[in-house]
């Protein structure tokens, strides 16, 4: 490689080694894989294009790979059209999770793993957006990765602890695999925020009803989840810390 780069003129030789370089690391994308399915088998192991990139823990139910510390962590795998393959860990035929994405690179992105595991859905994939909040501001993101929640969605109210709930949800109608971000909450120290999940347009029956007092300029990811075995909604969002 350097002998050619000698051998050229000053200008083709720089733009050789940027082509070079940009080969070499500059078209990967950024994952994080949860593991939303609720009737697996065990926990899951995960193939990006065929190749196993979960080692030697496979994803529990409820977890995130790569783990969150914070701030939120990727795995850096190739962009383009993909593929990502879940199975229980050991297994190698009957995926719980099979499907193709589109990742562009120098991107953030979660993958949720959803659905039954006999329905072998394709996983959502979901961007991320992880710039820290404005100040005094925090943000959610909420994920409906519950396979129990109505096929109309669920509203979901995010107002300040003690007050009453808000004619209008923050987020009408989140269905099935959507993600949908929350922004510019208001942070006051001391205090926190209420996070309940109702059916669309019906306030008498409540799903969850959860109090959470995040950090000035916090990002967090609020999974919405079917207990373990499936058939209803957990009333416990799984929530990872994103940015805190």
């Amino acid at each position: 490689m350097f002998r050619l780069l000698k051998a050229l003129p000053l200008t083709l030789a720089i733009a050789a080694l940027s082509l070079f370089t940009s080969c070499g690391s500059g078209n990967n994308t950024q994952i994080r894989i949860i593991n939303a399915i609720p009737d697996a088998q065990g926990a899951l192991d995960v193939d990006f294009n065929g190749n196993k990139i979960t080692g030697s823990t496979p994803v529990a139910f409820g977890s995130i790979f790569p783990a969150t510390n914070p701030p939120a962590t990727y795995a850096s795998e190739p962009s383009g059209s993909d593929t990502i393959t879940a199975y229980v860990s050991g297994a190698t035929v009957n995926p719980v999770n099979n499907g193709t994405g589109s990742f562009s690179s120098s991107t953030q992105y979660t993958v949720v793993l959803q659905g039954f595991a006999a329905s072998n859905n394709t996983p959502a994939v979901l961007t991320d957006n992880n710039t820290a909040p404005t100040t005094n501001t925090l943000e959610y993101r909420v994920i409906n990765a519950s396979p129990s929640s109505p096929a109309g969605g669920v509203d979901v109210y995010i107002f300040p602890t003690g007050n009453q709930l808000p004619a209008s949800p923050s987020i009408p109608a989140l269905t099935f695999g959507q993600g949908i971000y929350v922004q510019s909450l208001a942070y006051t120290a001391g205090s926190g925020y209420a996070v309940v999940v109702t059916p669309h347009q019906n306030t008498g029956q409540e799903y969850i009803n959860q109090n959470y007092t995040p950090a000035n300029g916090s990002i967090t990811t609020l999974v919405l989840m079917d207990v373990k075995g499936g058939g209803s909604m957990s009333q416990f969002p799984v929530a990872f810390s994103d940015l805190n």
